[in-house]
């Protein structure tokens, strides 16, 4: 049976190896191989069989049956529960590894030497038993993530050249193919509305407990459900290239990625089995020598100390609380890289933010206009710059175009200056759009004007100027305004101990009325990327420190913080890639939420060691005061490898 425990994984070799069962306790190397025809039929079979004749066994050394009969049942129990077991174990022992199937294969030789033919099949079927249940628990945590694959559906309706609806294989899709999902299915690849307006349910990919509402030009996630009318929008992505498989095969990686303290276990466990080994053979052969012990009494005690004292529930108590803890961030719509972001996000002390796009929605609106032009009233004057606007990719200029809702005029000879604004012609008139700043080049400055622009700049809009010739018309306030999250979440940081910064590179009114909503400690404005990158730098002479960012600019502070986050609905594929962790929805308040899951697992990790190390030391003190068996023994190692998988995969409920 232990042949084949925790050998199976992606083809990629992204996935978590199991230390204890992979490196230290089955490195069977090539099992599959050699694999009884034993190992082919279903598990719970031959173990069953396996438990009854040890049991069978048992029962007539206890009521004085025929030897041979005995005999004959252990043997049979041990090969039915642990053929692959003993095989595995000598090979390990004539390469030098002193693995659990070493350390199991021993024990057995042992208590068979010294007559305990019962005792030898019990402690094989239990070990087998233990194994079973504990492969059965790793797997669950293991592939917890990718049963996400499964809520995408193999299947969608796609219109073909004849505009006929037809079932398609999702894998065959390309980006482009005009899609369709009706109510209540799942939507299958990542793409845009085109047609229909629906409530869609994302909590498969970003952990949003509401429905979004979708309309054309909206984005839509693989494997999220469609809610009661019916959708038709264009894929964008391959099957393989969706957000849900990105989740996936990020997690796979980060699951390679081992945290500080799950390397130092495995340090240890590889010191700390050699040493136990050597104890053993010390008490083996020790008082038999020196104080005229009995031999079979000593052999049989040294036994027992290897089966308690194995690392097996040491070694995998970091892996699987690990994955847990990835599974179950990805479950929230939080993509974690590596165990080691996982641990360290416990320590964050100051987490520095962008601005727009993290804090704010990134959708600049316009919120406040002043005409000042006499031969043309507001209305015409937000004409012409929304027809202005409309040419223009600026989202100051898009602000305009998107807010007014009439017709919009015939713009001739239009021309974009980069940094200041558009110029076009309007029945004959030359008009500018753009920064006050450059509105005043080549026209006088007016002091009522001034002081409007100021007053709006220090509550941290953006002043957007319409003017023709030598005058200007009209004033915008433009302004991108604090998503209600955001304040809630930096809230929550701040009763978690961390401190908060902002980074943008907006102007330091915006910045400071953002910054002042939002409640952060500090206001870091006007900055160049590498302005960022430098503030990052300084600030982590204080601790951890974390950066949330979502634009090209911010990725080399991304790449600077300890720990960096993107917000993966929004931000760029650049800022995505080069984080350590993405929040799939936008919401900052997974930040928080991350921290929690982050101590939470610390904790389990914790726990975890304390346990298997505080049941072998109990199981070692009564072997050292002669009240240790091999039952006990049995019972120790695999017991504990039991409780610290099963107190690992609470994490997955958090």
């Amino acid at each position: 049976m232990s042949s084949h425990h925790h050998t199976d994984g992606p083809a990629d070799g992204g996935d978590l190896s199991f230390s204890c069962c992979s490196d230290h306790c089955h490195g069977d190397g090539g099992a599959h191989a050699h694999a009884s025809p034993l190992s082919r039929l279903p598990s719970w079979l031959p173990l069953a069989l396996a438990a009854a004749m040890a049991l069978s066994a048992e029962a007539l050394g206890w009521f004085g049956g025929p030897a041979w009969l005995t005999i004959v049942l252990a043997v049979l129990a041990v090969i039915l529960s642990g053929l692959d077991t003993y095989r595995n174990g000598i090979a390990a022992i004539a390469r030098g590894d002193l693995n659990i199937n070493a350390l199991m294969s021993i024990a057995v030789t042992g208590a068979v030497v010294l007559g305990h033919w019962p005792e030898a099949a019990m402690v094989m079927v239990l070990f087998a038993i233990a194994e079973h249940i504990e492969e059965r628990s790793l797997e669950h945590a293991r592939h917890a993530v990718d049963r996400l694959m499964e809520v995408a559906p193999a299947t969608v309706w796609a219109r073909d050249a004849q505009g006929n609806w037809a079932g398609k294989a999702a894998s065959e899709v390309l980006p482009g193919e005009v899609l369709r999902v009706r109510p209540g299915e799942r939507i299958g690849l990542d793409g845009q509305v085109e047609r229909g307006s629906s409530a869609v349910n994302q909590a498969p990919i970003t952990g949003e407990s509401m429905p979004v509402t979708k309309a054309p030009g909206d984005i839509l996630y693989a494997g999220t459900i469609n809610g009661m009318s019916e959708l038709e929008y264009r894929a964008t992505a391959r099957f393989d290239q969706t957000m849900l498989a990105r989740i996936i095969h990020a997690v796979r990686q980060a699951q390679g990625s081992k945290a500080p303290i799950q390397r130092f276990v495995d340090r240890f466990a590889r010191i700390y089995t050699p040493i136990i080994c050597l104890i053993a053979l010390l008490i083996a052969i020790a008082p038999p020598l020196l104080m005229q012990g009995a031999w079979a009494d000593w052999i049989y005690k040294a036994l027992v100390l290897l089966v308690i004292a194995c690392p097996c529930a040491l070694v995998i108590s970091t892996p699987v609380a690990i994955v847990s803890g990835l599974a179950a961030a990805a479950r929230h719509g939080i993509l974690v890289k590596g165990g080691v972001y996982l641990e360290q996000g416990r320590k964050l002390a100051w987490l520095a933010l962008d601005k727009t796009g993290t804090l704010t929605h990134g959708r600049p609106e316009l919120v406040d206009t002043a005409a000042l032009a006499s031969a043309l009233d507001a209305p015409a004057l937000r004409q012409l710059a929304a027809s202005l606007g409309s040419r223009s990719d600026h989202p100051a200029s898009q602000a305009l175009a998107k807010d007014w809702r009439g017709a919009l005029v015939s713009v001739d000879g239009f021309r974009a200056s980069a940094g200041s604004g558009v110029h076009g012609t309007i029945d004959g008139v030359d008009y500018f759009l753009g920064s006050y700043r450059s509105a005043l080049r080549g026209m006088p400055a007016d002091a009522d004007v001034a002081a409007r622009v100021e007053q709006w700049q220090q509550r941290g809009h953006t002043v957007v100027v319409l003017a023709a010739a030598d005058n200007i018309l009209s004033l915008f306030a433009i302004s991108d305004s604090l998503k209600a999250s955001s304040r809630e979440a930096i809230q929550a940081l701040h009763e978690l101990g961390v401190r908060t910064a902002m980074v943008s590179g907006d102007n330091a009114g915006a910045a400071r009325n953002i910054a002042r909503d939002a409640g952060i400690d500090a206001v870091h404005a006007e900055l160049l990327p590498d302005g960022k990158q430098e503030v990052i730098r300084r600030y982590a002479s204080q601790g951890v420190v974390g950066m949330v960012g979502d634009g090209i600019n911010d990725a080399p502070a991304l790449v600077q913080a300890d720990i960096g986050f993107a917000m993966g609905a929004m931000g760029t594929d650049t800022a995505i890639e080069t984080a350590d962790v993405a929040i799939m929805d936008d919401d900052l308040r997974k930040i928080p939420r991350f921290i929690h899951l982050s101590r939470a697992t610390h904790g389990v990790l914790v726990q975890n060691i304390c346990l298997a190390l505080g049941i072998k030391l109990a199981f070692l003190g009564l072997t050292v005061a002669g009240l240790g068996t091999m039952w006990m023994a049995v019972f120790a190692d695999v017991g504990a490898s039991l409780i610290v998988v099963a107190n690992s995969l609470r994490l997955l409920r958090k």
